[in-house]
């Protein structure tokens, strides 16, 4: 099962809803006219919305996904592959805003962007919270959760959704880092610092460099912030270690 996140939005491509696949075309067709007369054709549905997918034309996906689920209410597996077209749809649409913004670089386009980018956000917590719902064992999913509030700036209920993975040994460290950065947006730079780390520093669980380093980084810059030289050369010195 996949969950788009923000790394997505490091490989999305631009929308083409015109073009025509090399191979696609013929058997897409098929499957239009085929589901217009008979609507009951479950895998019919899937294999057409993947073909849309491949295509990259995720709405097309979406809107046949969400005629399949009218049909199928009790389909877990058509809900979540509607749930991923429409994520796939709210990114793409800020992908093609942020490139049109850096084009035009005007506050008409700025604006795009930011209301883009709060439907990236606000459609990442409306599937997140309702698979949760369906599934609380889905654990990981509060992690993306985190980022979505986070990059709605919404920080305090960043920092409540990522509590629950505080304890966990595999989600922690990134759960912590994110918490960190959270407080310190809310000028809680002693919580920030013990936040970050537990991230960083921390031996009973010991997290990915990449995390490990983004914590220690930050730590640097609150150290000198606050003249702790002897703290300032041992997160240096931690630093250097992961390098």
């Amino acid at each position: 099962m996949i969950l788009i996140s923000r790394a997505f939005l490091m490989t999305a491509v631009p929308t083409n809803e015109g073009s025509e696949a090399t191979a696609g075309p013929t058997r897409r067709q098929q499957l239009e006219h085929h589901l217009k007369t008979c609507p009951t054709d479950r895998d019919g549905y899937l294999e057409l919305a993947s073909i849309y997918r491949e295509e990259n034309r995720p709405l097309q996906a979406a809107k046949i996904l969400s005629q399949a689920h009218e049909t199928f209410p009790d389909d877990s597996s058509l809900l979540w592959e509607l749930e991923e077209a429409q994520l796939a749809r709210s990114v793409q649409q800020l992908v093609e805003v942020r490139d049109l913004a850096t084009r035009l670089g005007n506050s008409s386009a700025d604006h795009e962007l930011e209301r883009a980018t709060a439907d990236w956000g606000n459609c990442r917590l409306k599937v997140c919270r309702a698979r949760l719902a369906r599934d609380p064992s889905l654990t990981y999913l509060r992690m993306v959760l985190g980022e979505a509030l986070y990059d709605l700036e919404r920080y305090d209920e960043a920092i409540d959704e990522l509590e629950p993975l505080l304890d966990s040994e595999t989600h922690s460290p990134g759960a912590y880092l994110l918490t960190g950065r959270c407080q310190l947006l809310l000028s809680q730079d002693m919580a920030a610092m013990k936040s970050l780390r537990q991230a960083s520093i921390r031996r009973a669980v010991i997290g990915p460099a990449k995390t490990r380093s983004a914590a220690l980084k930050l730590l640097i810059e609150l150290a000198d912030r606050h003249g702790l030289s002897a703290s300032l050369q041992f997160y240096q010195q931690s630093l250097q270690a992961i390098s």
